[in-house]
């Protein structure tokens, strides 16, 4: 175990000293919001009472890796399948770079492959949440590439 700062995170994993998955580097990407510890706690103790969504991240297979779709993306299903049972497979034969251009609504993870994920969001968070930084872990630059 080792105690680091959410950007220390994402730059070992950027250089792949370590290794975490999706989920735990959009909220890493969430956290460098933070200067301070202090900082999280003001605002979690401000926003705490405002709820929460349930969500169910949703794969979407592309040609050359995959884009894990959220809730309030546009290629997000209206009813997603949240128990598995359904079997959806959402794929396209397209490039993720096709798809990111041809989007304008974006909630997603893009993943290249596992050392490479990136965060594209440009919706407004509900409950008073706050976006992740859009980081690409294969580069050093924190804005968007959008």
């Amino acid at each position: 175990l080792q105690w680091t700062s959410p950007p220390e995170a994402v730059e070992r994993f950027k250089s792949q000293e370590i290794w975490f998955g999706p989920p735990q580097f959009y909220e890493f990407c969430r956290l460098c919001n933070f200067s301070s510890l202090h900082e999280l706690h003001k605002f979690s103790s401000d926003r705490g009472l405002e709820g929460c969504e349930h969500w169910m991240p949703v794969m979407l297979s592309a040609s050359d890796g995959y884009i894990e779709l959220l809730p309030g993306d546009e290629l997000y299903p209206e009813d997603p399948d949240y128990t598995g049972e359904k079997k959806i497979v959402m794929s396209t034969d397209k490039k993720v770079e096709d798809v990111m251009k041809e989007g304008s609504v974006f909630h997603r993870i893009v993943i290249k492959n596992i050392n490479n994920l990136a965060v594209y969001v440009n919706i407004q968070a509900k409950y008073k949440h706050i976006n992740p930084l859009m980081i690409n872990s294969d580069c050093s630059d924190y804005n968007s590439k959008l």
